[in-house]
């Protein structure tokens, strides 16, 4: 599903018009974004989880020259499934 399929599910099931969904999708998806920014967690209670996680360093070979180099460590964004969630999908 893209975002103008998204938008148009949310247009038609809340009965709005699409301007106003895509709005509505779109703040959504922004709070979410500045939330895991600032290093906050989302949990929308049955969907899931939205964190970042820390990634370590690590060692890696460079595929074209077969030489060793050092992967830098990062942050990454992460989404854990709630069980209702995993539940509807695994019916």
């Amino acid at each position: 599903m893209t975002k103008v399929e998204l938008i148009n599910q949310v247009a038609e099931k809340a009965g709005l018009s699409k301007k106003d969904a895509e709005k509505a999708v779109s703040a959504v998806v922004a709070s979410i974004s500045d939330a895991l920014v600032n290093g906050e967690k989302v949990q929308l209670v049955g969907f899931g989880t939205f964190e970042v996680r820390d990634r370590k360093a690590k060692e890696g070979i460079n595929p074209l020259t077969k030489t060793k180099i050092t992967v830098p460590a990062k942050k990454v964004p992460a989404f854990k499934a709630g069980k209702s969630l995993k539940d509807a999908v695994a019916k």
